[in-house]
């Protein structure tokens, strides 16, 4: 399985018996992510909710990676075994789903895919969908081996402005990034870490789907002949993975990472 997968592939694969589809929607006010299709789920999807299971429950900052005992208890609730195959998608076309791709991949887990399109998509196509609904599963045996070199800390990043050992690339928007527009989180300055730049996340898009392979490689030219590790950033951990997967699709090799805390943390240690 592919790391992108179409609508047509899970509608041909929906009856599968290791299959396990995962709806990532989450509603977060604060960046106006928010869907329209509150109510509706891909036939069989299993809800999985990132803000309130699946990020660290202590942090003071949104959206931080969660322990790996958190994160298997989680899955194993969810019915999630070493053997499933996944399939990530959210309400919104690509937000979070790339945010649980990365997740799972970070725990050890490879078989997990994105929806390309996600559920516009699927509702596009008229395919199966269902009402929203709370579900107890069978527990799963998931188990999680976290990469901790999947998540660099605000101290390396830190380090980075001066050593510039990694390329940093941040994913907000450019008046973010510039300082010319503010950010979604009241009270959090705008602006940038040293020495990094600028790919805004909608770069990599075309309406709610990826764009092609070939657009993908124009977005990330300026990686080309660069064997240096790239730390990927936004504002809170999630539009950063939609980068890293898009470099994924494109055949980048190099060392990839994300930076957890992202802005919000450095806004508010670097003032």
């Amino acid at each position: 399985m592919d790391s992108l997968v179409t609508v047509a592939w899970l509608k041909d694969h929906l009856d599968d018996s290791n299959l396990i589809i995962l709806d990532a929607r989450a509603s977060d006010p604060i960046s106006g992510a928010v869907s329209e299709n509150s109510s509706n789920s891909i036939k069989g999807a299993r809800i999985f909710n990132l803000k309130t299971n699946f990020s660290e429950r202590e942090s003071l900052y949104p959206n931080m990676v969660p322990s790996p005992e958190q994160f298997q208890e989680e899955c194993q609730k969810l019915g999630i075994n070493q053997n499933s195959v996944l399939v990530v998608y959210d309400a919104l076309g690509i937000y979070w789903s790339p945010r649980v791709w990365w997740l799972f991949k970070a725990m050890g887990h490879p078989n997990i895919a994105v929806l390309d399109g996600g559920l516009p998509e699927w509702i596009l196509h008229n395919l199966p969908l269902e009402k929203n609904r709370k579900e107890t599963y069978v527990k799963g045996n998931f188990t999680a081996s976290f990469n901790s070199e999947a998540v660099v800390s605000f101290s390396a990043v830190f380090e980075n402005t001066t050593s510039e050992i990694a390329i940093l690339i941040d994913a907000r928007s450019q008046g973010r990034f510039n300082g010319t527009a503010a950010e979604p989180r009241k009270g959090l300055r705008s602006g940038s870490i040293p020495k990094s730049i600028n790919i805004p996340y909608t770069e990599v898009l075309r309406g709610s789907k990826f764009k092609s392979k070939g657009a993908l490689a124009v977005v990330f030219n300026r990686l080309n002949n660069e064997s240096k590790p790239v730390i990927f950033s936004c504002g809170s951990g999630v539009t950063a993975c939609i980068l890293l997967f898009a470099s994924e699709l494109v055949g980048i090799q190099n060392k990839k990472s994300v930076y957890d805390g992202s802005w919000t943390e450095w806004a508010q240690k670097v003032l």
